[in-house]
């Protein structure tokens, strides 16, 4: 389970890069943290944490799709287990509302080879959700994708703002829709372990650290880090980057304008040193981070009562999908805090999973129209560990506070946002396992003093992948 916002491709179309614009979103988003903590620590807010949401599936349809009684589709993703099932929900609400029949294809990283492969042997899934910004270019460019049909374009039109919907758009062409957003942002911590150790959540790093320790020093390691995959290694580091460093850096740096031999980078590096090379602020030291997958990650975090093997997890709003594998609640059990401030602001950095057509059926077109809509939308909010960029979602689709103070603040935010930096990559620079930033970034963590040599391989992979 990847949660899944991956990495490919080229940068053409992120988000727009004017750093004045940003603060609002950085301001809503790190406020909506805050509100979230609130609401569970309070029971205020709207609605119960944990509270039953209202699906929509019993609401009026706000969307019209046609019948396609007989017709076949496939559509794939890079997603596995619970984040694949509830998404299997809203596929059997197209199919009872059409006709057709849908199948699900998992896809594997990189996805753009995945369906390079399938494309090559005549079978490419009519519908693809593609896990970076880059990868649509690349199935632009490639001839691969189909533009978005005028249904599918009113449902853009009315229901996601300017920059979301820029986002799915290739030279002027709208090509695909993000269905799926997330704030790759936020700490998830097992309230019982912090208030066995008298912590409280902290708002900078150097009160992360501190917490950490104390957290350590108690018997529970402070982190559970997911070191097995190297995509939430280079989350981890953007993070750091983006709120030390500033954002027109943040942007330059994506480009490859600036090396990674810049003295940016060197600091953000040992910033983050300071946490990986405490191997007792680890779950399992070095060695079981570095073995750590990300499900398992959280997993272990929410399991154990007060003495989890870890009491924090980093990831996105999507980790509300694997809490749900265990016992405890989220609201209750597992609470949230923003990625504490490095420098001045803290950092927001948003993902999210963009679908494209890529044949020229109905069928296929129907399923992004759909895949646009409210209705769909708030099938999957219901389930937990999804957060929709469309504004015409109900929060009370959301199952609980944190999700629905999420969800709040990033349409709040509109076009203001940081995408992921790994996202806007070349493939084999940032989303590709065993190479380029994930495995120089899984090297880091297994040596975190070797800030030059870390960055010396990232520059050389950098280089490589950009062509400069």
């Amino acid at each position: 389970m990847r949660g899944r916002y991956g990495r490919q491709g080229s940068s053409h179309t992120r988000a727009r890069s004017g750093a004045g614009t940003r603060t609002r979103a950085w301001a809503a988003l790190v406020a909506a943290g805050a509100l979230a903590l609130t609401a569970c620590d309070s029971g205020g807010g709207g609605g119960a944490a944990g509270s039953t949401p209202s699906t929509g599936q019993e609401r009026p349809h706000t969307v019209e799709l046609p019948k396609l009684p007989g017709e076949k589709l496939e559509v794939s993703a890079v997603w596995t287990g619970p984040e694949q099932a509830n998404f299997a929900k809203v596929l059997k609400e197209f199919e009872k509302r059409t006709g057709a029949t849908v199948a699900f294809v998992p896809a594997q990283d990189p996805i753009v080879t995945f369906l390079g492969t399938k494309i090559a042997g005549g079978q490419p899934p009519d519908v693809a959700l593609l896990p970076q910004v880059g990868a649509l270019v690349a199935a632009v460019r490639n001839k691969w994708a189909q533009p978005a049909g005028p249904e599918a374009r009113a449902q853009l039109e009315a229901n996601y703002s300017p920059g979301w919907r820029q986002l799915g758009a290739v030279d002027g062409t709208q090509y695909g829709v993000y269905y799926k957003a997330a704030n790759k942002s936020l700490v998830w911590y097992n309230a019982k372990a912090f208030e066995a150790a008298g912590v409280k959540p902290p708002k900078t790093w150097k009160e992360l650290l501190a917490a950490a320790d104390t957290l350590s020093a108690s018997g529970t390691p402070a982190v559970s880090v997911a070191g097995a995959d190297g995509w939430t290694l280079t989350d981890w580091f953007e993070n750091v980057y983006l709120s030390q460093a500033g954002p027109e850096k943040y942007d330059r740096l994506a480009k490859h304008e600036i090396k990674w031999t810049d003295d940016s980078v060197k600091e953000a590096l040992t910033t983050l040193g300071q946490l990986f090379g405490r191997k007792d602020f680890l779950a399992g030291g070095t060695g079981g981070a570095l073995a750590t997958e990300f499900p398992k990650s959280v997993t272990q975090t929410f399991t154990g009562g007060d003495r989890p093997a870890a009491a924090m997890v980093f990831e996105g709003d999507f980790v509300g999908v694997n809490i749900a594998q265990t016992e405890a609640k989220v609201g209750e059990d597992a609470l949230v805090f923003p990625f504490p401030a490095v420098g001045a602001k803290a950092p927001v950095v948003s993902g999210g999973d963009v679908a494209v057509a890529l044949t020229p059926s109905k069928g296929a077109q129907a399923l992004l129209t759909f895949l646009a809509s409210a209705d769909a939308a708030r099938i999957q909010a219901g389930a937990g560990g999804f957060v929709s960029p469309n504004k015409a979602v109900d929060l009370a689709a959301y199952p609980n506070d944190i999700q629905r103070g999420i969800a709040k603040a990033l349409v709040a935010a509109g076009d203001d946002f940081r995408f992921d930096m790994s996202d806007q990559a070349p493939a084999a620079f940032g989303a590709t396992p065993g190479t380029g930033e994930w495995k120089a970034l899984q090297d880091f963590l297994a040596n975190p003093s070797d800030v030059a040599g870390t960055q010396a391989r990232l520059e050389a992979d950098a280089a490589k992948a950009y062509g400069n």
